[in-house]
């Protein structure tokens, strides 16, 4: 596959989780709940975990931003959802290894995410990628 089928490919990943967003909504009862927003851009985040034994189990956010920011949030959920509160902050510092462009490795599959990947060419974008990431890892660290 060409580098413009690629990029084609990921520009249209990323517009799908924008445009029909997964786990959008908000989690009941025991949630953890973090809002966070990046004041630079305006994109805010409201995201609630279930952390069970260690798990994961639900995921869910809201929020309001631009489309990198947003289905870097679908994208999140999708992913961290039924994994160890370990592998989860694990996958947050590979997310973070690829937004600085440096080597990431293959332990996880990063499913939707890597479409993500081009976004570390564009430093001003870094933080509206990053966003949901560090609130989960706020969440699953209280």
């Amino acid at each position: 596959m060409s580098f413009n089928n690629l990029d084609q490919l990921y520009r249209s990943v990323i517009m799908d989780h924008y445009k029909n967003p997964r786990n959008k909504g908000s989690l009941e009862d025991d949630a953890v709940t973090i809002d966070m927003n990046n004041p630079t851009c305006g994109d805010r985040i409201h995201l609630t975990l279930k952390v069970t034994d260690g798990v994961v189990e639900d995921a869910k956010f809201d929020g309001e931003g631009c489309s990198i920011s947003m289905s870097s949030a679908s994208m999140m959920t999708q992913l961290i959802k039924g994994k160890k509160v370990e592998e989860a902050l694990e996958l947050a510092d590979i997310f973070s290894k690829m937004m600085m462009g440096e080597d990431y490795g293959d332990k996880y599959d990063l499913e939707d995410v890597e479409a993500l990947q081009g976004v570390s060419q564009f430093p001003a974008r870094i933080k509206c990628a990053t966003l949901a990431w560090k609130a989960m890892e706020k969440g699953v660290k209280q």
